[in-house]
C-alpha cells in the first residue's frame, strides 16, 4: 500500500474511519481478498498502549460479506473466542479479550516493545474469527510515519496456514524522499 505524505494531513479527527482498497487480479496468488486501512485519531484500547493516533492495515483473508458477518454481540462471542489450533498461531503470541465488529479477535506479541515500557510507534498483529486466521496487520502511529522510516522487520510465523496460498515473511514501513511516499507492504511473500 502506497500514500503520499500529504494524505498525513487533513485527516478526519473525529472516531476511526475505514478505507477499502480491493486487490488487483495480478494479487488473486496471494491469500488476501481486500486492504481494510483504519484510521484512529484518538487510538484505540487498550489505553496506555495503542490510544495513540495511527493507522491499522488490516490485509483480510474473508471477503466484506464475511465480515459483516462478524457482530462481536453475545451471540457472536463464543465465535471471537474460538482458538485456532496451535499450529496456526504464530509463537508467543496471545489473543486479547473480546472482539471487534467486522474483524474478529487480535492476537498479539507481548514481547513487542509497546508492552514492554517502550512507546507504541509499530507492531503487527494476526487475527481470528471462529478459530480461522482472517487477517494480519501492520499498525502504524502517524508519529512514528512522520520521522520518514526505513524499517523492514521478520514476522513470527504459524507454522500452518488455512489455504494455500503466498503469504508474508516479513512487512516493511518506508518513506521514499524522491516521490514523498510511504509504502506499508507485506514481504518476503513464500507460497505455504
Amino acid at each position: 500500500m502506497n500514500f503520499t505524505e500529504l494524505s498525513l494531513y487533513g485527516l478526519p479527527e473525529g472516531e476511526l474511519t475505514e478505507y477499502i482498497l480491493p486487490l488487483p487480479e495480478e494479487a488473486s496468488a496471494a491469500a488476501y481478498d481486500h486492504i481494510g486501512i483504519d484510521w484512529n485519531p484518538k487510538g484505540h484500547e487498550p489505553q496506555g498502549i495503542y490510544d495513540r493516533p495511527h493507522f491499522d492495515v488490516h490485509f483480510y483473508m474473508i471477503g466484506q460479506k464475511e465480515r459483516d458477518k462478524i457482530t462481536a454481540t453475545e451471540e457472536d462471542m463464543a465465535n471471537l473466542s474460538k482458538d485456532p489450533e496451535p499450529e496456526y498461531v504464530p509463537e508467543g503470541y496471545v489473543s486479547t479479550p473480546g472482539g471487534i465488529p467486522r474483524m474478529g479477535a487480535h492476537w498479539i506479541d507481548p514481547t513487542s516493545p509497546e508492552f514492554n515500557e517502550q512507546p507504541f510507534e509499530e507492531t503487527f498483529i494476526y487475527g481470528f474469527y471462529d478459530g480461522e486466521m482472517v487477517f494480519v496487520e501492520p499498525m502504524v502511529t502517524i508519529d512514528f510515519l512522520k520521522t520518514k522510516p526505513e524499517l523492514t522487520k521478520q514476522l513470527k510465523l504459524p507454522k500452518c496456514y488455512p489455504t494455500e496460498a503466498y503469504y508474508p515473511t516479513s512487512y516493511s514501513i518506508r518513506y521514499a524522499e524522491n516521490t514523498e511516499e510511504y509504502t506499508v507492504s507485506l514481504e518476503g511473500m513464500t507460497l505455504r
